[in-house]
């Protein structure tokens, strides 16, 4: 979403924490999160989601070009757009096996509500997420990943 100049709200995060830290203030200021127990988890799991799309953008797509953050009715909507029109991929891993990376995205997947790529007109892609909110709507946990 551009504002009335054509530029972002806010400055495009150049790395995770600053992305992070804008989701942080835009889920306390709306007040989910004032108690603690699930609602720290919906805010931990919510800093996660948000982490993993601008560090794969980082990282696999030549750039963070866009973010988007907004607290909706169905839930926190996220937009992250790179260079980089190559759509994430969850390479197979030998059980028992322990590599570097590659449970960044199946971390989204599993806690996003919905996930959606668009190509851009620059010939990156949008990646947009919609993840629950409500902790009643968040997935049960996880099993041990190791």
């Amino acid at each position: 979403m551009l504002s009335d100049n054509g530029t972002p709200p806010y400055p495009v995060p150049i790395n995770a924490m600053q992305a992070r830290d804008h989701v942080r203030s835009l889920i306390e200021a709306s007040g989910i999160v004032d108690d603690g127990g699930a609602a720290a988890d919906t805010l931990t799991d919510a800093l996660l989601v948000t982490s993993e799309l601008v560090t794969n953008a980082i990282r696999h797509g030549g750039g963070i070009v866009d973010f988007h953050a907004a607290v909706a009715p169905d839930g926190l909507r996220l937009a992250v757009t790179d260079a980089n029109a190559d759509h994430p991929v969850t390479l197979p891993r030998p059980p028992g096996s322990v590599g570097a990376g590659g449970f960044g995205w199946p971390l989204i997947r599993r806690l996003t509500r919905s996930v959606t790529i668009r190509p851009t007109p620059q010939g990156g892609k949008r990646i947009e997420v919609v993840m629950p909110l409500d902790a009643a709507d968040r997935p049960a946990d996880f099993p041990d990943l190791r």
